[in-house]
């Protein structure tokens, strides 16, 4: 997330599927999968197409369908995380193009008793905290741990459930421990899962499998993004197009789904020589084919 995002969220606040080849090792993510073996859906971030959907949302989200997309993971923009439309008209218009708002990214410090109900209303999965930003003492993301327990009530009162996207920042560590452990030891499991952006695990220089197998079934959701091979200084610009980046995604999908992942959101932030809405085509060619 770079800077101009960070300041978006302070102001608002399958067919990828894959069979098991008797006689093969690997997973294809073919249609017809198996869903003991393969990963059955993936999804998309809106956030990716945060310069497109303000200008005609039904339109864009037709065309997310078209490639394939059977999920969307929403943002609280202006226009809501329903883009303008009621919590039940956005689902029916989901339900047209043949596909799911399963989770949405929002503003959990302002009227989150009534988002959680939209969300329930309509057999939303998750509520995710999408930012917390750096904080100065461990004492801080402790407080915010306290914070989602009660989000995570409120949640799960509802019927759905609770979560934090995390950023490079927790994992940079403070008086000897990391952030992240001491938020994901001091959050209720039962209250509060965790989505795990990979990209800014692996920009932290942290060992994506090593988190997912330490705190198997916490991580439930995850962004799929790739890495600049030869990344920059500045990691808002280095987010690629799935394939073409550093992360080994048949290595890390496969151990994500070993330990308990259930959503495989695609996300990408920067575009160099293509075009917000080609990324997510691309993205979806790439999730359609990986090999495990």
């Amino acid at each position: 997330m770079d800077n101009s995002r960070r300041k978006f969220i302070k102001i608002s606040g399958g067919i990828t599927t894959g069979f098991a080849l008797s006689g093969l090792a690997g997973l294809s993510f073919f249609d017809g999968c198996d869903k003991a073996t393969g990963i059955k859906d993936f999804g998309l971030q809106l956030y990716t197409l945060r310069d497109d959907m303000p200008k005609d949302p039904k339109g864009v989200l037709q065309q997310v369908a078209s490639f394939g997309y059977k999920q969307i993971e929403s943002y609280e923009g202006q226009q809501g995380m329903f883009w303008g439309m009621s919590n039940t008209d956005f689902k029916k218009y989901m339900d047209d193009l043949g596909m799911k708002i399963v989770a949405s990214h929002a503003d959990i410090n302002t009227n989150f008793e009534k988002k959680a109900a939209d969300a329930a209303a309509i057999g939303m999965k998750y509520l995710i905290c999408p930012w917390l930003g750096p904080q100065k003492t461990m004492d801080d993301y402790k407080k915010a741990a306290d914070n989602f327990n009660k989000k995570g009530e409120i949640c799960k009162s509802n019927g759905i459930r609770f979560a934090y996207h995390n950023h490079d920042y927790s994992f940079k560590p403070i008086d000897g421990q990391l952030p992240q452990d001491v938020m994901m030891n001091s959050t209720d499991p039962s209250l509060v899962d965790y989505e795990m952006d990979i990209y800014w695990v692996a920009a932290a220089g942290e060992d994506i499998e090593i988190w997912l197998k330490k705190y198997k079934n916490r991580f439930r959701l995850c962004h799929v993004k790739d890495r600049n091979k030869t990344p920059g200084t500045n990691n808002g610009q280095n987010s690629v197009n799935l394939g073409t980046g550093s992360i080994n995604w048949p290595s890390v999908l496969k151990t994500a789904k070993e330990n308990g992942m259930e959503y495989y959101i695609v996300e990408q932030e920067y575009y160099a020589g293509t075009t917000p809405l080609k990324a997510v085509e691309a993205n979806a060619g790439y999730m359609k084919g990986v090999r495990l």
